[in-house]
């Protein structure tokens, strides 16, 4: 037995050992929030696994950055607080580099400044991955995602290019999962995946982002399923998401039922749910502003909604949630982004 514990100590402290790694991700106004959250989450998690059972400090350094510095503020309209990119100093030589997506993409693509510190970032950077509309900016400038196996794992040579081509969520999210896993035991590997389990098991749209990368849906399809999660916030018809997908609505109707295995209205309400859910946990407003925020109307139809899939009030989801701590990207001063009254 002391073997053992010897063995998983030593195992541990070569872990933590290992060089910090710089996390950073680039925000723009208009980007979409979920996808960076579970990011966020994957490299806060894996800090606290590393350091509740060493003693030792983070192994992942998040910085959140943007072309502007300051306020940078979500399709969901939640502001962020983050570093001016040619301000941002790395504190180490491995450098993980996402850039967020979102409505936003499409301007940010334009923003000479933050195009040319990208350009200059690339190449530094052991893994560089876009998230969905991340993809266009990089397009925009020439460059395409990465991941560098031989920094990654020493001993390993080769450089993979980036294989996902189905700019999804998903396929981000795997990658930020795929690099803590890298660099722990197969042992502590297990405690990561079960540490993640809790927070995702208790969203009711745990398995969208599986929906949405599964290779049998359309371009159209997916594009629609994307344009109802950035204007979940709004009201939606039918006719507006048939429009956005470039289709008669009853043609959208079928193929999106076919393809994603429910209608575009109860894949609306569960965005929109889950959406609520993450700001009960992120953030202290009142549960009708919540609600309202979220495009379900009134703090009365979003308890509804969380009794009939997850049997719990909005208090007590709140409450049965862990607080994020200091590092937390959502540590942010909730009380500006009252004032910015944009779902009000």
């Amino acid at each position: 037995m002391r073997s053992v514990l010897n063995q998983q100590s030593a195992d541990i402290t070569s872990f933590v050992k290992r060089p910090v790694s710089d996390v950073e991700i680039v925000l723009f106004d208009g980007f979409s929030l979920p996808e960076i959250a579970a990011i966020i989450e994957i490299f806060q998690r894996a800090n606290a696994l590393t350091g509740a059972q060493s003693g030792n400090g983070s192994h992942f350094n998040v910085s959140l950055l943007s072309a502007t510095g300051g306020t940078i503020v979500s399709s969901s309209s939640v502001a962020v607080g983050t570093e001016k990119t040619t301000l941002h100093q790395a504190t180490s030589s491995t450098i993980l580099l996402f850039i967020a997506g979102g409505t936003g993409a499409k301007q940010a693509a334009s923003n000479g400044p933050l195009c040319k510190w990208l350009r200059q970032r690339h190449p530094m950077s052991t893994v560089v991955c876009p998230v969905s509309e991340g993809e266009l900016i990089l397009a925009a400038n020439g460059l395409s995602g990465r991941y560098d196996v031989a920094l990654m794992n020493p001993g390993i040579a080769g450089d993979m290019p980036w294989q996902d081509h189905s700019r999804t969520a998903a396929s981000a999210i795997r990658t930020a999962l795929q690099i803590p896993k890298e660099e722990l035991d197969a042992e502590m590997a297990k405690h990561f995946a079960r540490a993640l389990t809790p927070s995702t098991r208790d969203l009711p749209d745990a398995a969208l982002a599986r929906r949405l990368s599964t290779p049998r849906m359309s371009d159209k399809i997916r594009v629609s399923a994307r344009w109802l999660e950035e204007n979940a916030d709004r009201p939606i018809t039918i006719e507006l998401a048939a429009e956005a997908a470039a289709m008669s609505e009853r043609n959208f109707l079928r193929r999106f039922k076919a393809e994603i295995g429910m209608t575009p209205s109860d894949y609306l309400q569960r965005i929109r749910l889950e959406l609520s859910c993450r700001m009960l946990i992120e953030s202290q407003l009142p549960v009708d502003k919540i609600a309202r925020r979220c495009g379900i109307g009134s703090g009365g139809q979003l308890a509804k909604l969380l009794k009939k899939h997850l049997s719990i009030t909005p208090t007590d989801y709140r409450f049965s949630k862990t607080a994020p701590d200091k590092t937390s990207f959502l540590s942010y001063d909730f009380e500006h982004r009252e004032s910015l009254q944009a779902c009000a």
